[in-house]
Order: structure tokens, then C-alpha cells, then sequence
């Protein structure tokens, strides 16, 4: 079940015109203490989702700087995938109801999947709650070392998923989150802090000429000639789209011709999902000023460049979040952004200096309004918040953290 995915080649030396020489000299320093160490990297999802953008970019990387990385996604029924969405959506706040036979499907998957690790590592990292299972049906020579790299917003979890992941997560050696803030020292030993990052390399964050950005999303109805405001997110109760729907009637009353485009995946695989994506589609009313664009228009990286590169002001509107890369994404593309004052999105934005930092619906539109009545301000903010993306917030930065938490690991 378990199955290996196969990456391209990404070098170090491509990313010398977007970061600091400094930055790439010590992860050069960094890889040389952990050269040849087998690492290997274990996710839900092999082609969609943030963490699978992450790893596309990390597995070559990794191994262009001497490390012997490689990277694999589970395989298991739509109900073993709904099990590990619940843990996931409970561990960030939402009320479960995971049943013992929901624990058995995923431990019965967990043991099958973790036939497929072959080979021996020197750390597995598996991201978020999908992959716990494989701890315990693996024998360990205690040589190697388990990390759970968590990307939620572990602050106010649900106490019955705790429960639940609480024995999966005993063997593990380490934690690593986002934010000091998402911190679980009751849950995982030896919590680790590690920011995430955009691959500025990536169709999806690569730089999009502004008049290919405009043939793209008039492709999908949008008129480039018209304000747009934009939203890039799983249709989900989270990301809030019915509340960005709000927002937007709201400043289409003092900018009118303004557009909204709500794009992301439905999430087909859970029925929650596509609930929610028919919910926002009755929400919006057949507005044909409101766009909802999914993965079954054949929206992929580019489109979605597109739609971030074309918009007037990009806004995420989301009630819990882990970090918020596509704020991230927005950001290095120098677009106005106005986001809700949750989880990761404050490390990234500081109110009106890189962007706009909301809390209701009325809020978000009244800046919405502000960005495209003062373009000139909303540029300036948007550079700033560009150079604060470049500082912080690139692969290579993420890279070296990683790096020295693998040297950590192996000088033990």
C-alpha cells in the first residue's frame, strides 16, 4: 500500500538570486555533519495539499546537499483516510466522534502500510496524524529516530482526539511545529520549533507575467479588467468561504464591478468536503460576480498563480489555521493581503505594515476596500510583505532548519 514517490532534481545553487549568500553558505556548513544520513519522509497525500508542496521541493533538496532522502505516501480506503481527517480536524479544535471501529480501520491500515517500509532509517518523519499508526507496527533497533512533523494549530485541541493519538504518539522521539504557540509538551516528547516555507521555484510561486495571469483567469469567466479579490483554500469549514462570501457583498457595496474567486479542492475524498463546497455554492446564489473554482476544472499550479498573481487584494479569511502558506504564497507575489488574525498568519503579517490583520467579516471588507481605493499604500505594504517572505520564509531557510535538527539528531 505504502508507495515511494519519485521527485525531481532541485540543486541549492538555484536558488542564489532569491536569498542571502550567507543563508546558502551554512546550510552548505550544516549538510556536512549529516552527509549519507537515510531519511526518510511519510505523508497522507502524494500530489495535493500543502505538505505534499513542501515535500516536492525538500526530499531533492535534501539530497543535493548530501542527504540520503527519500519520501513516502500511504495508500488505504476512503474510510481510513476519513479516520485520519477527524484526528486531523480534532487536533485542531473541531468536536469528534472517532468510534473504537474507526481506530481499528486505521490501526488495520497503519500495520499494512507499514509493510511497505522497507529498508532501514535513520529517521522517519511522518506529517501530521495519518502516518502515526506506522510507529507501532514497525520492530525498532532502536537506532532509528521518529519525528512527528505536526502543521496544525495544536493550541485548543479536542481532548477526545488527544486521547486518541496520545498512544501513537508515545514512541515517538520528537515533535516539530510551527509556531512556539502550537507547542504540546504533554503530547510529544522533545517539541521542536521549525517554521514552514514556500519553494519560490514551484509553477504554483514562480514569477507570472501580469498579462499571462490575466489570459489565464478570463479563461475561467473572470473579466481581468474588473477589481478581484481572491481566496485560496480547501472548501472547508476552517477556511471560512461562506464568511469571505460575506465579506464580499459587503465591499462590492462601496467597489462596484469587484469580483471574488473562492479556489481550491473540494476535497472529494471526505464527504464533509464536498458538503461544504455545495454549502458555499448555495450561499453564493448564483452570484456571477462570485467564482467557485475547484479541482474539477482543471485548476492546477499555474491557474492558481494565476488567480493569486491577478488579484487586487488576496484574502484568507479562516477561522483556525496552521501557518497559512498561502498567505506565504500571496506575499512573495507582492499582492495586497488581508487575513484573519489567527494561528501562523500574524508571524507573517504585522497589521497595516505587510498587510492587513482582520477579525469579522465586516473588518475584512472594510480593508478590502482600503487596498483598492489606495493602491500606492497597498503596493507599499505588499513589498514589504514580499521582503519579509524572502527573509524568512523560502525553502532554503526551512532547509537549514531542518538540517540542523538532523545534525542534532545525529551527533545523539
Amino acid at each position: 500500500m505504502l508507495r515511494e514517490m519519485q521527485v525531481g532534481r532541485r540543486r541549492l545553487a538555484d536558488y542564489r538570486s532569491l536569498v542571502a549568500r550567507d543563508l546558502l553558505a551554512e546550510v552548505r556548513e550544516l549538510a556536512t555533519a549529516v552527509r549519507g544520513l537515510r531519511v526518510c519522509h511519510v505523508s497522507a497525500h502524494g500530489t495535493r495539499g500543502g505538505i505534499a508542496e513542501l515535500l516536492v521541493g525538500m526530499v531533492p533538496l535534501l539530497n543535493d546537499v548530501g542527504v540520503d532522502a527519500s519520501w513516502r505516501v500511504l495508500g488505504g480506503s476512503d474510510e481510513y483516510f476519513r479516520v485520519g481527517r477527524a484526528l486531523h480536524d480534532g487536533l485542531q479544535g473541531a468536536p469528534t466522534a472517532i468510534s473504537d471501529h474507526d481506530m481499528r480501520v486505521y490501526e488495520r491500515h497503519s500495520l499494512l502500510n507499514a509493510g511497505g517500509m522497507t529498508g532501514h532509517f535513520d529517521v522517519v518523519i511522518a506529517h501530521d496524524p495519518h502516518p502515526l499508526g506506522l510507529r507501532q507496527g514497525l520492530d525498532s533497533d532502536g537506532d532509528t529516530t521518529w519525528i512527528w512533523r505536526c502543521h496544525l494549530d495544536l493550541s485548543e485541541p479536542d481532548p477526545a482526539a488527544v486521547e486518541r493519538v496520545r498512544p501513537l504518539l508515545d514512541p515517538f522521539d520528537l515533535g516539530v511545529f510551527h509556531m512556539p504557540s502550537y507547542l504540546a509538551p504533554n503530547l510529544v516528547r522533545d517539541p521542536v520549533v521549525i517554521p514552514p516555507a514556500i519553494d519560490p521555484l514551484t509553477p504554483k510561486n514562480m514569477l507570472l507575467a501580469a498579462d499571462d495571469a490575466a489570459h489565464v483567469v478570463s479563461r475561467f469567466g473572470v473579466d481581468p479588467t474588473r477589481p478581484l479579490m481572491t481566496q485560496v483554500s480547501r472548501f472547508e469549514p476552517w477556511k471560512d468561504p461562506m464568511g469571505v462570501i460575506d465579506a464580499f457583498r459587503l465591499a462590492r457595496e462601496e467597489v462596484p464591478g469587484l469580483q471574488l474567486a473562492l479556489v481550491g479542492p473540494r476535497r472529494t475524498a471526505e464527504a464533509s468536503g464536498e458538503d461544504h463546497f455545495q454549502r458555499t455554492r448555495d450561499h453564493a446564489g448564483g452570484d456571477p460576480g462570485i467564482h467557485l473554482l475547484s479541482d474539477e476544472q482543471d485548476l492546477g499550479p499555474v491557474e492558481v498563480n494565476a488567480f493569486q498573481t491577478q488579484a487586487d487584494v488576496v484574502v484568507q479569511k479562516s477561522l483556525r489555521e496552521g501557518f497559512g502558506l498561502t498567505v506565504t504564497e500571496a506575499l512573495w507575489k507582492a499582492r495586497p493581503t488581508v487575513a484573519s488574525d489567527v494561528g501562523g498568519i500574524p508571524r507573517q503579517i504585522t497589521d497595516a505594515v505587510t498587510g492587513y490583520l482582520v477579525d469579522s467579516p465586516e473588518r475584512c471588507a472594510a480593508r478590502v476596500v482600503d487596498s483598492i481605493r489606495d493602491p500606492a499604500w497597498a503596493h507599499e505594504m505588499a513589498l514589504r510583505g514580499k521582503q519579509r517572505v524572502r527573509d524568512e520564509f523560502l525553502t532554503p531557510r526551512l532547509l537549514r532548519d531542518w538540517l540542523g535538527l538532523l545534525r542534532r539528531v545525529a551527533m545523539r
